[in-house]
């Protein structure tokens, strides 16, 4: 099953409505950046809650999540878009502890709850939107709850899970994230409340392979979801050998020089998707010719 998100609406539209299936996306920045279990699940939390957030978006409009919480996992960077791409990397990728009193993977210790989560928007306007709040639980989905109700006041319940063979592969990945409408009524309020108190927690969910569909089903009941939308889900980088030869470019003559005089080569390095990229000398003097 290839990945997809499906957006919603819920109690007669008075719940807007995300919810996900990641596997093979987080399972592509495993392998890309050979994380660690603990750190898998970190990363792939986030991926989750950033592919959901920017399916908000429109047109070409992006964002970038990072997270620091003073914890050995370092800093996690996500970005995504409105068409379902997302890319992320942490800084430490392996990294990895026993599980948790309550047998889960230890995300908190991990990534830590000393530190911000911050969201940069960039909607296609001169001044980008930035929100940024404390670190409230260091287990993810908490926090992006938390991030929703405080920097964008929109009531909001945000699940996110990873599973993680014993061979560090992602067994399941995903997510949802549901958001209360304005003028929405008490009753519909404590009956989520509800809910969510005693169903299956979201990794037990997608542990069992239920569907996007079959999640939010299983929050308000198959008979009060209405699809609104769905979309495909992809691990992708906008990298490339050219975007980094114009950067070269962009140090200037003197910067290029020093390259080829003192290493006859160059190699740049995509944080993102950990792809490399190699210049011989004669490209570099390419690039200095562009850069004169």
């Amino acid at each position: 099953m290839n990945d997809y998100l499906v957006k919603a609406l819920a109690c007669d539209g008075n719940i807007r409505a995300y919810a996900a299936r990641t596997t093979e996306t987080v399972g592509e920045a495993q392998r890309r950046h050979q994380t660690w279990r603990t750190a898998s699940a970190a990363l792939g939390r986030t991926m989750t809650a950033g592919v959901m957030m920017g399916a908000m978006l429109k047109g070409d409009e992006k964002l970038t999540i990072k997270i620091d919480g003073g914890g050995p996992l370092g800093a996690i960077l996500v970005d995504s878009n409105a068409k379902g791409e997302v890319r992320g990397y942490v800084n430490n990728p392996q990294v990895d502890f026993e599980s948790n009193e309550q047998g889960k993977l230890d995300v908190r210790r991990a990534v830590g709850t000393d530190g911000m989560l911050s969201v940069v928007k960039d909607i296609g306007l001169r001044d980008f939107f930035s929100g940024q709040v404390p670190l409230v639980s260091g287990e993810l989905g908490e926090d992006f709850t938390y991030y929703f109700a405080t920097s964008e006041q929109i009531p909001s319940s945000v699940g996110v899970g990873v599973l993680v063979n014993p061979d560090d592969t992602i067994l399941a990945a995903g997510g949802f994230i549901l958001q209360i409408m304005p003028g929405t009524e008490e009753e519909v309020i404590a009956k989520l409340e509800e809910r969510l108190k005693t169903i299956s927690p979201i990794s037990i969910l997608i542990g069992k392979g239920l569907t996007p569909e079959e999640i939010l089903a299983e929050l308000f009941g198959k008979d009060q979801v209405k699809v609104m939308e769905t979309m495909p889900v992809q691990f992708h980088c906008t990298c490339s050998k050219q975007r980094f030869a114009d950067a070269i470019v962009g140090l200037g003559k003197a910067e290029i020089q020093a390259m080829i005089e003192e290493d006859g080569q160059a190699e740049a390095h995509c944080h993102f998707c950990n792809e490399k990229y190699h210049y011989t000398k004669e490209e570099l003097e390419q690039l200095l010719q562009e850069a004169k």
